[in-house]
């Protein structure tokens, strides 16, 4: 079975998903919706990464529960997006980081599908009811980066 090899790929994926939450948070602080509405779906994906380490132990897995998901660079970034405030500049910022987050939760919603796919074909209920629960925050999060592209785009770009 290569279940092991979709689970770690998958908890990759939402590591990685979790840590562009938390640098866009923190590029764009100073815009209060995206900066909290980052941190609760990074939440989100930190809640997964959890689940997927306790689902890893079954398949002989040591997958990290709590990873580091916050950037290094996280108080500088802050600090930059506090004197930068609301210039034209940082609005393309946004639309640039809107569009890498977008792509990288793409990659996950693939990953989740893919674990589904696999947990059914082994027949491991457990692990097909931790896709069914977490697959679907993977997809709001992707709508909400689609809808922020959606707003932001004609905006930033027509200006």
């Amino acid at each position: 079975m290569k279940i092991d090899f979709a689970l770690r790929e998958l908890h990759r994926s939402e590591h990685k998903l979790a840590l562009t939450l938390s640098a866009l948070a923190a590029r764009h602080k100073t815009d209060h919706e995206i900066h909290h509405v980052a941190l609760d779906l990074a939440d989100w994906s930190n809640n997964h990464l959890c689940e997927l380490a306790a689902a890893g132990t079954r398949y002989g897995l040591d997958l990290n529960a709590a990873p580091r998901t916050e950037a290094l660079t996280t108080p500088v970034q802050e600090k930059l997006s506090e004197l930068l405030g609301h210039r034209p500049e940082p609005a393309l910022v946004l639309l640039m980081d809107l569009r890498h987050l977008h792509r990288v939760a793409a990659g996950v919603s693939v990953d989740w599908e893919l674990l589904a796919q696999g947990a059914q074909a082994v027949t491991d209920p457990e692990l097909l009811a931790l896709t069914q629960r977490c697959h679907p925050q993977t997809l709001r999060q992707l709508r909400w980066t689609n809808a922020m592209l959606k707003v932001l785009a004609p905006q930033v770009l027509a200006s």
